[in-house]
């Protein structure tokens, strides 16, 4: 590790500690030439889980993408963005723990369409609509009267 002040590589490490969620090793150093200190972080290098869409393209898997969806389906709802992030910790988890560096889309599409079917059956078929890419009228119907049925 180069200082950052002098460039040098020589330099030692003074303390080690835990980062605050567990991922992360945070380490104070000091260069042995000029004296200064500084803090790296080390942390466990992740392969990118790659999302295969329904016409081929692939992308990275983004949080974001999965954050904005669930919070327009929830807009308005009483579910608290505690839980939308809770929630996709668990569905970035999930994905990293298959050890498959390609996941098709439809797997997360799924994932969201059962946690939000337990949790508010607006925000479900809110997200059905556009996940199910529902045509007409006649798609929300059919929708609704399936999950009246299973209630």
């Amino acid at each position: 590790m180069k200082c950052p002040f002098c460039g040098e590589a020589n330099n030692k490490v003074i303390d080690s500690r835990l980062g605050k969620d567990g991922n992360v090793i945070r380490r104070r150093r000091e260069c042995i030439d000029c004296t200064r200190r500084f803090t790296t972080y080390e942390h466990v290098e992740e392969i990118p889980v790659m999302i295969v869409k329904k016409d081929g393209r692939r992308e990275q898997f983004n949080r974001d993408k999965v954050r904005t969806g669930m919070q327009l389906a929830c807009q308005k709802r009483k579910i608290s963005m505690n839980i939308i992030e809770d929630f996709i910790d668990d569905i970035e988890r999930d994905l990293r723990e298959t050890g498959e560096k390609e996941i098709p889309a439809s797997v997360i599409g799924e994932k969201i369409m059962v946690k939000l079917h337990g949790l508010d059956d607006v925000a479900y078929v809110r997200f059905a609509s556009v996940y199910r890419e529902f045509k007409d009228v006649n798609d929300f119907v059919s929708e609704l009267k399936s999950l009246l049925a299973k209630h």
